[in-house]
């Protein structure tokens, strides 16, 4: 699988490396901007934010949504309509899949959009985004979304950061890995 596709197709932890590393050769790294989208008041759609704070901690200087100021259904259109126009987007969220996907993500050179799974009318952002398959589909998506592993959640996010942190070899991102 090209993982710089159009169409994203399930994958492993693994294949976040080749994404990154791909992404790294693709574009400058001086204006890649994370847009991680959801809340910290849900577990499922906590992904985004937890995304955002691994990265800030990682330091990564461009990262819009985190625990602290998460970019939710309330600031999404405020945070897209600040972003500098020659920005490079990776948008990063949580989503609900089939039941053999979750764990997984979907990785794509192109836009997600955001709150898909729960109805929410929202533009598509991104230049290149990450999906990550928080749990499996179900006719409720909001209690899904609510009972969805905390566990879960935190592996998946520690997981894109430490693959972003790998391969897009920022100086202050190398610094951070070797002070840990």
């Amino acid at each position: 699988m090209n993982p710089l596709s159009s169409r994203p197709a399930a994958v492993d932890a693994v294949e976040l490396a080749t994404f990154f590393a791909g992404l790294a050769s693709k574009c400058d790294l001086a204006d890649l901007t994370f847009v991680c989208i959801g809340t910290d008041r849900s577990t499922g759609d906590s992904l985004g934010p937890w995304v955002g704070t691994l990265l800030e901690e990682r330091g990564f200087p461009r990262v819009v949504g985190t625990l602290r100021e998460p970019c939710d259904a309330d600031r999404l259109a405020e945070a897209v309509a600040a972003l500098p126009p020659e920005a490079t987007i990776v948008a990063v969220d949580a989503c609900l899949g089939r039941p053999e996907n979750v764990g997984r993500y979907l990785l794509s050179e192109g836009p997600l959009v955001p709150a898909r799974s729960v109805g929410r009318p929202f533009p598509a952002i991104g230049d290149y985004s990450i999906a990550a398959v928080v749990n499996a589909v179900s006719p409720k998506p909001y209690w899904t979304l609510q009972t969805t592993s905390l566990y879960r959640v935190m592996g998946m996010a520690r997981q894109i950061a430490d693959a972003a942190a790998a391969y897009l070899c920022l100086p202050d991102v190398i610094r951070y890995n070797k002070e840990t």
